[in-house]
């Protein structure tokens, strides 16, 4: 990601309807009690607006605009998180996925700080939408997703799967790509440009990280 933290925080004012769209996706999934975490906290914007206090982010600039909003940010990386097994109820990433280095490690580290019966979810835009296509082809003068590597929801699902997360559930928005509109949430995927996933980590017995 190349923009500035500025910009990328300004992005979401510019886009109100996405944004808002793309929270009430979130809305359906992230669980009313417990504590949860945002992998990827970024500006801090949607950890902020999901009650989320806690963050992990590798910019510093990042980090400081989410702090100011009153979010407790532990600087680092999705594939090795400074955070101890079992920590959260829930553990969040929003659009993270296509600008990791090693998605299943990434996974792996979701996996090992979510408690037993807990949920990672997932927000992504799906390479195979009509907007995730959009997005492919003119990648290289946006800013932001410049070095990104888009996924779709089949990979994704599939290494959530491989990872040990099980009980599916998905919604999508931002089916309308020709004009920026405030969207209610579907269930499924395949339509919308923005897909949640949901997934739960197995009760078990005791609370080993996976090798």
């Amino acid at each position: 990601m190349t923009g500035t933290a500025q910009e990328y925080d300004k992005w979401f004012e510019e886009h109100a309807n996405w944004f808002s769209s793309e929270l009430e996706a979130f809305k359906q999934a992230v669980p009313k009690t417990g504590k949860g975490i945002e992998i990827g906290v970024g500006t801090g914007r949607f950890a902020g607006e999901l009650e989320i206090e806690t963050g992990v982010e590798p910019s510093e600039k990042m980090a400081a605009i989410a702090s100011k909003r009153g979010i407790k940010v532990f600087q680092g990386y999705a594939e090795d998180l400074p955070i101890p097994d079992a920590s959260f109820d829930f553990t969040l990433m929003v659009t993270v996925d296509c600008f990791l280095q090693d998605v299943s490690k990434a996974f792996k580290e979701a996996w090992r700080i979510t408690k037993s019966g807990g949920s990672v979810i997932i927000g992504m835009i799906d390479k195979s939408s009509p907007l995730g296509r959009k997005y492919q082809e003119h990648k290289k003068n946006n800013p932001f997703y410049k070095s990104a590597s888009f996924h779709d929801v089949e990979e994704i699902t599939n290494l959530l799967e491989e990872t040990d997360f099980q009980s599916f559930s998905f919604w999508q928005t931002l089916v309308n790509t020709e004009e920026e509109i405030l969207e209610q949430p579907q269930k499924g995927y395949g339509e919308g440009g923005f897909v949640v996933i949901k997934a739960l980590k197995k009760k078990i017995k005791n609370n080993h990280p996976m090798k």
